[in-house]
């Protein structure tokens, strides 16, 4: 199976859940389906556990499987994109579009020029909802596996990983040889961070906000991993 096997919408809503050989539906869920996209009982959609597994199934009270498991393989290679703290609600739709365009994991960290700075009680509660950004994220664009939102860490710790570039205009072409690539904040890369060496790659020739290279480099990534 290939990301190609995943829900097309053709069986209607997708929609998460626990467990696709015996679905349930969660009240938020089902509010959303009855009262936002007016599915009534007897209509079509289709659930998915977030990791790989899907199925059509029948909406009502009861949500009634109407076909086997379809199991969609992860992508190779997984691809990471880890981006620097930015201001007011960015980070939601950095997440929701990087979840759209098929990255595995999205990393919030914070660098040296970050102006936005989390508190540990608000870096757990801004994670937990960059994770619920995620999961509406899937089930809009009927994506097979839900992306893994990580903990806020640190430039730092990201830059000793394997496989990591940082985004710049001075950098080489992106490829999968580097699947993972850290984008900056507003005011750019520090000379600490970039003295640690780490490869560069360029997303576009002019200046990007900070979003719009996240989006760029997931968009670069992914269409070459499709390709490939």
């Amino acid at each position: 199976m290939t990301a190609l096997d995943a829900p097309d919408g053709s069986h209607g809503p997708h929609v998460l859940v626990a467990d696709v050989a015996a679905p349930v539906l969660v009240d938020d869920d089902r509010h959303h389906l009855e009262r936002v996209l007016r599915i009534r009982s007897g209509d079509p959609i289709t659930v998915g556990d977030g990791a790989g597994a899907w199925r059509a199934c029948t909406y009502g009270d009861v949500v009634e499987p109407v076909s086997d498991a379809t199991h969609v393989v992860l992508p190779e290679p997984s691809i990471t994109v880890g981006f620097a703290l930015v201001k007011g609600g960015r980070p939601e739709l950095i997440v929701q579009k990087l979840t759209e365009l098929g990255v595995d994991r999205i990393v919030p960290f914070s660098a040296q020029r970050s102006v936005v700075r989390w508190d540990e009680a608000k870096a757990a509660k801004n994670a937990e909802r960059l994770r619920r950004v995620a999961r509406e994220a899937v089930m809009q664009c009927r994506r097979a596996w839900l992306p893994r939102i990580d903990e806020l860490t640190t430039f730092a710790a990201l830059a000793r990983e394997p496989g990591v570039a940082m985004a710049d205009r001075t950098g080489v072409p992106v490829s999968l040889q580097r699947p993972m690539i850290l984008v900056g904040p507003e005011g750019g890369w520090d000379d600490d961070e970039r003295s640690v060496g780490l490869p560069a790659v360029r997303l576009a020739g002019p200046v990007l906000r900070a979003e719009t290279a996240a989006i760029a480099a997931a968009t670069l990534l992914c269409s070459t991993r499709d390709v490939d």
